[in-house]
Order: C-alpha cells, then sequence, then structure tokens
C-alpha cells in the first residue's frame, strides 16, 4: 500500500501543478485542484472513514481516495458497466458496489484489488443497496422489481420478493433495526420487515418518481427526494417512521430533479439539517424542521449533482456527471459569495474547496 500511495501522491502533485496554470478566474483559483478519481460521470459516493470516501461511476470503476490529502488509495476493476451505487460498513474495510451489469460486488480494502464476494440474480440493474446494523445480510433492490437479501458471508440469497412496478431507486436500512426503507419509481416509499421480507407500510404516493432516501441516525425520520422539471416535484420529504406516511415539512426550492437527500450529522450546539443536490447543479442545506433553506451552493458546468455524502457537520462531499467529486464546507458566518461557486442564506458560508 504505502508504494502505491507514493505512486498515486506523486501523480497527484503533478496533477495540481499542471492545473494550477489553467485557473483562470476568481472562483476556480480558490478551489484546490487534485487529481481525478475518475474519467467520466460519478454517479455515488460514500465515506469509508473520517478521512477516506469511496465513489463509482460510468468508467466502471470503484475508487477509495483520501479527500483530505488529495490522493487516489485504491482502484477496484470489477464491473463491466457503470457503478449505480456504493456503500461501506461502519467500521469496517467493506465496501459493497452496485452496477448496471446487473451483479453487486463486495471489496475489502485490506484484501488486494479483487473482489472478495459477488451477489448475483437480478435480471437488471441493481440502484439499492443496504447493510444490516449487525453486517451479516446485505439488501439489494433493482429495476426487475425484486428486493432480495443476501447472507454477506455466503453471497447466498436468502429472501427475493418481486412487487409490480416497483422499479427501485434507493434502499436505507434503519439504524438499530430490523426495517428497511426503499424508494422507487412508481412514486412510493416502502417500509419492509427483514425478519419476514413482506412490506409493512406504504407511504401515499407521491405526485413523481421518488428518487432516493435516508434515515436519520435515530431512526425517527425518513427524508426521500423526488424527480421533477420546471420547479414541479422537485422537492425533498421528511417523514415520521414513527408514524409511518406522517409526512412533516417538504422542502422546496430545486428547480429540476432532487436526486440526493441526506440527513447531516448536528452540528455542536446547532440544529438538524438535512442537504439535497439536484439536476439542477445545486446543493442546498435545510433546517430539518422548519424547511428553511440554510445556504445554497450553484456549481455552474457540473452536471446533474446526484450523490451526497456528509462526513461531519461541516464537511460533505458531492459526485457531479461532469466535473468530478467536490469537496464542499459548511460554516456557520455571513454570506461570502464568491464567483459563482459559494452562497450562503440564513447565516451559513456553503463554498467549494477542492474537487478531484
Amino acid at each position: 500500500m504505502g508504494k502505491l500511495q507514493s505512486k498515486f501522491r506523486k501523480r497527484s502533485e503533478l496533477y495540481r501543478a499542471s492545473q494550477a496554470e489553467k485557473t483562470d478566474n476568481t472562483f476556480d483559483s480558490q478551489v484546490v485542484q487534485y487529481e481525478p478519481a475518475h474519467h467520466g460521470s460519478i454517479n455515488t459516493v460514500t465515506t469509508l472513514s473520517p478521512d477516506l470516501c469511496v465513489s463509482g461511476g460510468s468508467d466502471q470503476a470503484v475508487v477509495v481516495y483520501d479527500w483530505k490529502q488529495g490522493r487516489m488509495c485504491q482502484s477496484f476493476q470489477g464491473h463491466n458497466r457503470e457503478v449505480t451505487k456504493v456503500i461501506c460498513y461502519p467500521g469496517s474495510t467493506w465496501i459493497f458496489s452496485a452496477s448496471r451489469d446487473k451483479t453487486v460486488l463486495m471489496w475489502d480494502l485490506n484484501q488486494g484489488d479483487e473482489p472478495i464476494q459477488e451477489f448475483c440474480g437480478h435480471e437488471l440493474v441493481v440502484n439499492g443497496l443496504a447493510i444490516s446494523p449487525d453486517g451479516r445480510k446485505l439488501c439489494t433492490g433493482s429495476r426487475d422489481n425484486w428486493m432480495c437479501l443476501w447472507d454477506i458471508e455466503s453471497a447466498k440469497c436468502e429472501q427475493r420478493h418481486n412487487i409490480s412496478r416497483n422499479l427501485v431507486t434507493h434502499v436505507c436500512w434503519v439504524p438499530a433495526s430490523s426495517s428497511i426503507v426503499q424508494t422507487s419509481e412508481d412514486k412510493t416509499v416502502r417500509v419492509w420487515d427483514s425478519r419476514v421480507w413482506q412490506v409493512t407500510n406504504t407511504f401515499p404516493a407521491k405526485q413523481y418518481i421518488q428518487t432516493h432516501c435516508d434515515v436519520s441516525p435515530n431512526g425517527n425520520y425518513l427524508v426521500s427526494s423526488s424527480n421533477g422539471f420546471g420547479g414541479q416535484g422537485c422537492e425533498a420529504t421528511l417523514w415520521d417512521l414513527r408514524q409511518p406516511g406522517c409526512k412533516v415539512v417538504e422542502y422546496r426550492g430545486h428547480l429540476q430533479t432532487t436526486a440526493c437527500c441526506v440527513f447531516l450529522p448536528m452540528h455542536p450546539g446547532g440544529t438538524a439539517r438535512v442537504a439535497t443536490s439536484s439536476h439542477d447543479s445545486s446543493v442546498k442545506i435545510w433546517d430539518q424542521h422548519t424547511a428553511v433553506c440554510l445556504g445554497t451552493l450553484s456549481l455552474e458546468g457540473a452536471g446533474p449533482l446526484v450523490s451526497l455524502a456528509p462526513s461531519d457537520s461541516s464537511n460533505l462531499l458531492c459526485a457531479s456527471f461532469n466535473n468530478g467529486l467536490h469537496h464542499i464546507q459548511v460554516d456557520q458566518g455571513p454570506q461570502q459569495a464568491q464567483g459563482s461557486g459559494a452562497g450562503g442564506a440564513g447565516g451559513l458560508d456553503v463554498k467549494v474547496v477542492a474537487r478531484f
């Protein structure tokens, strides 16, 4: 690993030196340019540790990147079509990646560059991945309408359930529980009981496709995001999981599809927040309970922003179609708009500090 990191560090330094000559406006000159993690669009990003993130995209690679130091640590090659989702098991070096090749691969950062497990059985692209709190089970969901439950150690499918028109877009395991939440292209949110592999609740259908979901760390709330256009249907919705189907608030302001929604780690003494990203090339930070927009970051030219991964209360990673991965910093303070890439309403300063 030492030689590999040294090689990537040198490449990263060379890349930054070459990019420094290309900066041609005030905003870009303030953003550190690291070696790109991928070639092409990036579909998904998550955190593996406080320093490392994992991403996947159209180049079919699963990349582990030290975003604080600006260097690539590992690039896993195993899928033969683009990677749609990546997840990690907290406190471990396990990585799971889903792909349009209909498979899910399991990797271990400490066990070489070959997958250590393969999960095969879906008939179409896999869009949903979730790991049970005890790290023993893997849930997958696909556009083939199947939700599957796998034993991680044996890679055997233990449960399968098909629901007509349930084209799965995302899956989340509710912390410290047996419940799983999933969003679908049929505009609904479903809650599953992993013990009996049945749907226990179906939320009232929204007007548009549900693109993504996230569950709060305490397991009490769910946020889901919606497809849409022209400002219609482009919201995210906060639901109370203790009263399934109970809508709390809606976060409205994006002009195109809201592709991702996540709960942000609590800032000491601060309010609970939600972050959303959209095809309109913007990221918004919201007060979780009042739905007030606290800050907006516009990344002109970045294309659809399809995935967010918070590291802590002040640092957020964002995947884009056109401009790679962005390290976004969220700070308290007055608005300090600088160029097209910074914005802060409601007392938040939201800015890009690095791109890779």
